[in-house]
């Protein structure tokens, strides 16, 4: 059984990024959001700590809270954790006392952000597809489709598909001095997975498909909802998968080498054509797909260690003997986004769709947001739902026909 020697609290906007551990593991605490479902939990655990505010509050106003303070003070060694560090949240941390877990949010933004992420790879830029960095106004339209990236981007609201012309002119036009990176526009299939620095050791995760921009979940493009752990079984040969893996440890180690320890995730791009595999992204922090993956790896094993355990004890520079996580090849998960004036559900809507999802064996969480492209609903399910990285499968098809019976 994973356990902690010493407290942690673990402080989160959204409740569901800290349960990668059960909650009744000892010394491990939560500070997040009041929310039905948060509540749900809390009423059960008395290691979790509910904030009510004016509105959703950020991990920044988590952390300044009067709550926060006296919940951490009431604990003897307690050290923080964040889903992803920031300068503000390590001076307020410093200010506070705290001590704070995750690695430098400096490091983290260098290596996240698009035009500094392609200087600090030096050599590994070899895995990059072609690109180039340049201001707006520089580039030239040569008939050819392109990504277009500003410097930094979120869950693809950063990144442009250019198609023609007129739509290059536009942002030559509203942003002609602001750096971009260009990159040669590759059809294929987006990868990714969750790995850890442990020390000088490099643990690669389970691959997963990243499901991006598919409709009704998102209008965005670009948008990643969700993960599949099923699919990339099914397209990937061995050794396919051994390049990937060697891509993971070439970047595990850069980072390492920088003093980097935990969580980091890598996008990574199966050119349908060639069947060349491409680096398209770091996340420096714990990526979102960690707590489900590990909680199917607990599902899976009760030996070994989870992403998210191993994440812990990378941090908290543990000495054990690991050479892998807990593998799985099986589970999806996916986000249904806030649409323009749609989801105003009566309780007793709400309370029909919940028990069709729970009916078809789909587990499920909703955020109390309302901004559009914000998530509105979490939906995880224990079998795969891509039929191929553009359509659902029949479990797939299932969970979109419930979600159109709302719109």
């Amino acid at each position: 059984m994973f356990k902690l020697k010493e407290p942690i609290v673990y402080i989160t906007r959204d409740l569901e990024r800290a349960l990668g551990l059960p909650l009744g593991t000892k010394n491990y605490y939560i500070i997040s959001n009041y929310s039905r479902f948060a509540n749900s939990l809390a009423k059960e655990h008395h290691n979790i700590l509910l904030i009510k505010g004016k509105g959703i509050l950020d991990t920044r106003e988590l952390l300044v809270h009067s709550k926060t303070k006296r919940f951490v003070g009431s604990l003897q060694k307690a050290k923080i954790l964040v889903f992803k560090n920031t300068s503000l949240i390590e001076k307020i941390c410093a200010e506070a006392g705290f001590y704070l877990l995750n690695p430098s949010a400096q490091l983290a933004s260098m290596i996240e952000e698009k035009i500094s992420q392609v200087k600090w790879l030096g050599e590994l830029q070899k895995y990059l597809p072609p690109h180039e960095i340049k201001n707006a106004k520089e580039i030239v339209w040569t008939g050819q489709r392109f990504i277009l990236q500003f410097n930094r981007a979120h869950t693809g609201s950063g990144t442009i598909l250019i198609e023609n012309e007129k739509q290059l002119q536009e942002i030559k036009k509203k942003f002609p001095n602001r750096p971009v990176r260009v990159t040669k526009y590759i059809e294929g299939v987006m990868l990714t997975n969750n790995n850890i620095v442990w020390g000088k050791k490099v643990l690669c995760g389970n691959i997963n498909v990243q499901i991006t921009g598919l409709s009704p979940f998102t209008t965005r493009p670009f948008a990643t909802v969700g993960n599949d752990w099923a699919y990339p079984h099914k397209i990937l040969n061995k050794k396919q998968k051994k390049e990937y893996e060697k891509i993971c440890q070439a970047v595990g180690k850069k980072l390492a080498n920088d003093e980097w320890r935990g969580l980091f995730g890598v996008d990574i791009l199966l050119d349908r054509a060639s069947g060349k595999l491409f680096l398209i992204e770091i996340n420096a922090r714990q990526p979102a797909s960690t707590t489900f993956e590990s909680q199917l790896q607990s599902k899976k094993s009760k030996y070994g260690f989870t992403t998210f355990q191993a994440h812990l004890s990378a941090l908290l520079e543990e000495k054990k003997e690991i050479s892998k996580l807990i593998s799985i090849n099986n589970g999806a998960q996916i986000t249904q986004k806030v649409l323009l004036n749609k989801f105003k559900l009566s309780s007793s809507q709400l309370a029909s769709f919940s028990a069709k999802l729970k009916k078809n064996k789909f587990r499920f969480f909703f955020y109390e947001n309302s901004e559009p492209e914000s998530d509105w609903i979490r939906i995880q399910s224990f079998g795969g739902l891509l039929k191929d990285e553009n359509s659902l499968n029949q479990n797939g098809q299932k969970l979109k026909k419930l979600i159109l019976s709302i719109i």
